[in-house]
C-alpha cells in the first residue's frame, strides 16, 4: 500500500491536504505546440492509451501515485494543462474548449486513434468536452468531480482547504512555470473562467456516447452534490460512484482507492 502523509492523529483523512507527489522517473518526455502554447507530456508505459488530466491551477505532478500502477497495462500519458505547471500560456481567452483542443492536439501527436480520459475536477469538465465533442477518438471518461456549471460548485472563498491548495499551487508554479512570476494573473484568468464555465446543458450531457463514469468523494467540499447526480442522471448508461471517507482531494487523500476506481473503470469498459 502507498503510504501517504495524513496529517495529525485523529483528524478524517477527507480534512488533510497531503504531499503533492513526485512522477516517477523515466518516460518519455516531449511538447506540442498549439494555438501559441508550448504544452508539457510525458508518456509511461505501453498498451491502451489513458490520458490523465489533472485539477485546476495544479499539474501533472498529482498524479504521481498513479502513474506506476496504471503504466503495468496501459499507455499513460501525463500533461500539464495550458499556462498550468511546465506549459506556457499562449494566447486566446482561457476556456475548457481551449484546453480541450490541447489534448486533441496531444492526441493527433501521439497519433493515437482512440485515447481515454481520467480527469479530475477541470480535468473532468475537459473529459467531458472530449465526448461531447470527440466520441470518435474517446474510448471513454472517468469524470472525477466535474460541475456542469458555475452554480454547481460551493462559494470557496473562505474555504480552508482550497485556500491552502491555492497556496500550494503558487508555489508549485513558481518552481514548474515557464513564467514563474505570473501566478496573480494566470490566477486571475482561471477565476474569470470559473465564475462563466462550464455551461453544460441537458442536450450536451445526454448527446455523450462514450462510457463515462461520474465519481466524486463522499466529502466533497467544491461541488455541490446535487450537480454530480445531474450529470450522472443525464449522461446516458453513465455509471455513478462515490468514494468514501475523501473530498474533492481524493487523488492525493486515498491515492490506491482512486487508482483502484481508474482500474475497475478500464476493465469494465473493456478499455484493458
Amino acid at each position: 500500500m502507498t503510504e501517504v502523509s495524513s496529517g495529525s492523529v485523529g483528524t478524517p483523512k477527507w480534512q488533510t491536504l497531503p504531499d503533492t507527489p513526485r512522477l516517477p522517473t523515466g518516460g518519455q518526455e516531449g511538447v506540442v505546440e498549439i494555438a501559441g502554447a508550448k504544452i508539457w507530456y510525458k508518456v509511461y508505459g505501453s498498451g491502451p492509451p489513458v490520458i490523465l488530466l489533472h485539477g485546476g491551477l495544479g499539474n501533472s505532478d498529482y498524479w504521481g501515485l498513479q502513474v506506476a500502477a496504471l503504466a503495468a497495462t496501459c499507455q499513460v500519458i501525463v500533461m500539464d494543462s495550458r499556462g498550468h505547471g511546465r506549459s506556457s500560456r499562449g494566447g486566446g481567452t482561457m476556456s475548457y474548449v481551449l484546453m480541450k483542443n490541447d489534448v486533441m492536439a496531444l492526441i493527433d501527436h501521439c497519433n493515437l486513434p482512440k485515447a481515454a480520459i481520467v480527469g479530475w475536477s477541470d480535468g473532468a469538465i475537459i473529459g467531458l468536452l472530449l465526448a461531447m465533442q470527440h466520441p470518435d477518438r474517446i474510448s471513454g471518461v472517468f469524470c472525477f468531480g466535474a460541475n456542469s456549471g458555475p452554480n454547481g460548485t460551493f462559494d470557496l472563498t473562505n474555504n480552508a482547504m482550497f485556500n491552502r491548495y491555492i497556496k500550494r499551487t503558487e508555489e508549485e508554479y513558481a518552481r514548474l512555470s515557464p513564467t514563474p512570476d505570473g501566478f496573480g494573473e494566470f490566477l486571475g484568468e482561471m477565476n474569470t473562467m470559473w465564475i462563466t464555465q462550464p455551461d453544460f446543458t441537458v442536450a450536451d450531457l445526454k448527446g455523450i456516447q462514450v462510457p463515462v463514469w461520474v465519481v466524486d468523494g463522499d466529502h466533497e467540499e467544491v461541488i455541490r452534490r446535487e450537480d454530480t447526480l445531474f450529470i450522472a442522471d443525464t449522461i446516458p448508461n453513465s455509471g455513478l460512484s462515490i468514494q468514501p471517507e475523501v473530498s474533492h482531494f481524493s487523488v492525493l487523500q486515498d491515492p490506491d482507492q482512486f487508482t483502484a476506481d481508474i482500474r475497475r473503470f478500464l476493465r469494465a469498459k473493456g478499455i484493458v
